[in-house]
């Protein structure tokens, strides 16, 4: 076994038969050295190991938890993009429903409409009618009475004498009206048959 010195050379060797190594470590600097780190490593290990896992762990837990959640938040979005478009082909069926039932009700007004316009249009030409009857009764009526006094008038230059005896007028008048309808009748008869 060979003794070192205090400048790390074996006894009986002098400096200068001594070569020296840049790349080997002497051995008590090793021997120091290593002591050093393995106290300052078990004081790192023994005071920031501890709070370096939980926060390592924590990242962990974090990282696979976002994970998880965005899992779970996509597993939902699916779940509700399905009810959405669920909800959104009840919408378009019902839609189309109210179309069909707003065109149902369309044609069904559209059809009373007719029907009450059709009848409305029956009344205004029966009212129509009827006031146009009246007006033919009021002006035959006032016709015969200006035939009656002209004819009255006429008569009485004709035959030289008056005839102001009312009942007689009247009965002249009114058999001159008579005879005056029955050539109508009798023709309108005429051109009906000659028509056939």
């Amino acid at each position: 076994m060979m003794i070192i010195n205090a400048l790390g050379a074996p006894f009986g060797v002098t400096a200068a038969e001594e070569t020296i190594n840049p790349l080997l470590p002497h051995i008590p600097d090793l021997l120091w050295g290593s002591i050093a780190f393995v106290l300052v490593f078990g004081f790192f290990y023994w005071k920031f190991m501890p709070s370096l896992t939980a926060m390592l762990d924590a990242r962990k837990d974090a990282i696979e938890g976002g994970i998880k959640r965005a899992e779970i938040a996509q597993a939902e979005a699916e779940v509700r993009k399905g009810e959405y478009e669920e909800a959104l082909h009840e919408a378009r069926a019902e839609a189309a429903k109210i179309r069909e039932q707003a065109r149902a009700d369309g044609m069904v007004i559209l059809a009373e409409l007719k029907e009450q316009s059709q009848v409305e249009a029956n009344r205004i030409i029966a009212s129509a009618r009827a006031t146009i009857e009246v007006e033919r009764q009021n002006t035959l009526a006032a016709l015969r009475s200006e035939v009656g006094s002209l004819a009255l008038t006429l008569a009485s230059g004709v035959i030289g004498e008056s005839l102001s005896d009312d009942k007689k007028a009247s009965g002249i008048v009114d058999r001159f009206l008579a005879d005056l309808e029955s050539s109508d009748k009798a023709g309108s008869t005429t051109k009906a048959k000659a028509g056939k």
